[in-house]
């Protein structure tokens, strides 16, 4: 399987859906855990970087470095 990178501030779209209707979610801490926020709603949830890195579709847009 292929390493996908992402970085601090980018914002990706996920495979499902938040309830709320949105797909876009800014990736806001990093570390054995990733938090990303919800751009709709702007509910933040944590979870592992694996399951993160399985579950993340594609990045829209790039956080500054």
């Amino acid at each position: 399987m292929e390493q996908k990178e992402f970085n601090l501030n980018d914002v990706v779209e996920m495979k499902k859906a938040h309830p709320c209707g949105t797909n876009r979610w800014k990736v806001i801490r990093m570390g054995a855990d990733i938090r990303i926020k919800c751009e709709g709603c702007a509910h933040s949830v944590l979870i592992p970087r694996r399951e993160f890195a399985r579950k993340m579709k594609k990045i829209l847009v790039k956080g500054e470095e």
